[in-house]
């Protein structure tokens, strides 16, 4: 009896087996129409997924909508921010202006280190012996340059006027080897650095400052502009910045070593400063 019952189960799971491959069999054969029941089954897992795929992206976007909005807070207020700052700035400037001209009147003082014109001119030659020392420009004394004049392109200092013709102008380079080609400069920073510009290291690529007071800090990065002291160049020209500091070896001055901020080689056209104290006076010895 127990093998009778053995028998029907092992036939009854032959039969289960050879319908359950039949069933897969036919899901996976193509067709073009699928049976009722299957589209059932597929409509409503589709209107499922619909209803909830719906809330789900509102949802997203409600609050990816806030984090924009959040973003677009944060950063308008730091614009409103640095819009604030720059109209204080602007403030500050003007009433430093006020200021300067109020006692410049009281002082009845028109002269100012800074003030000067520019002349315009192009360079026209360059001589290959001297090809890093000095150029010729087409303006000369016709059109008001004159010897000792400061010369510039810009981005900043590149040398001073040697001479002159009616037509043209000669300009020494501050890369020369000419020692006597001295600029007065500053070093500006809390407490302003005063030195000349006196050499230039070829290798190095930089201005040499020398005869800076060894008590005077000195930072990699400050700025470095002519002084106006020399009597020369107008005060503020933009000359480099501080790249190396060296003591000399008696440990009474340093040297300081500056990245010109012009470019001595690669430039067409380049502006004559006039230095307006120099022509009021003049005017006035005229007068």
């Amino acid at each position: 009896m127990s093998h009778f019952f053995l028998n029907k189960r092992l036939i009854i799971l032959l039969i289960s087996i050879i319908i359950l491959v039949s069933l897969i069999g036919f899901s996976l054969r193509d067709r073009e129409n699928i049976t009722r029941p299957e589209q059932f089954v597929k409509d409503v897992v589709g209107f499922g997924q619909s209803l909830i795929s719906k809330p789900a992206q509102g949802v997203a976007n409600f609050f990816g909508n806030i984090h924009d909005l959040t973003n677009t807070y944060t950063e308008n207020k730091k614009l409103k921010a640095r819009l604030e700052g720059l109209a204080k700035l602007e403030k500050e400037i003007a009433d430093i202006k006020k200021d300067n001209e109020e006692l410049r009147s009281v002082l009845n003082k028109t002269e100012n280190l800074r003030d000067y014109s520019a002349i315009q001119a192009t360079v026209i030659s360059r001589a290959p012996d001297r090809w890093f020392e000095e150029i010729t420009i087409s303006k000369g004394s016709k059109s008001g340059v004159k010897t000792d004049m400061a010369v510039m392109t810009a981005k900043g200092l590149i040398g001073k006027v040697v001479s002159t013709s009616p037509m043209t102008a000669t300009v020494e380079l501050l890369s020369s080897n000419n020692k006597k080609n001295r600029v007065a400069a500053e070093i500006q920073g809390d407490e302003h650095v005063f030195g000349l510009i006196d050499g230039y290291d070829k290798e190095k690529k930089m201005l040499i400052m020398k005869d800076i007071v060894i008590d005077q800090k000195i930072k990699k990065g400050q700025n470095v502009v002519t002084s106006g002291l020399g009597g020369v160049f107008p005060k503020a020209l933009d000359i480099g910045k501080v790249k190396e500091v060296e003591v000399d070896r008696f440990g009474l001055t340093q040297t300081a070593y500056v990245e010109p901020s012009a470019d001595f080689y690669g430039f067409e056209h380049v502006l004559v400063i006039v230095r307006t104290m120099d022509t009021e006076n003049v005017t006035e010895a005229g007068e």
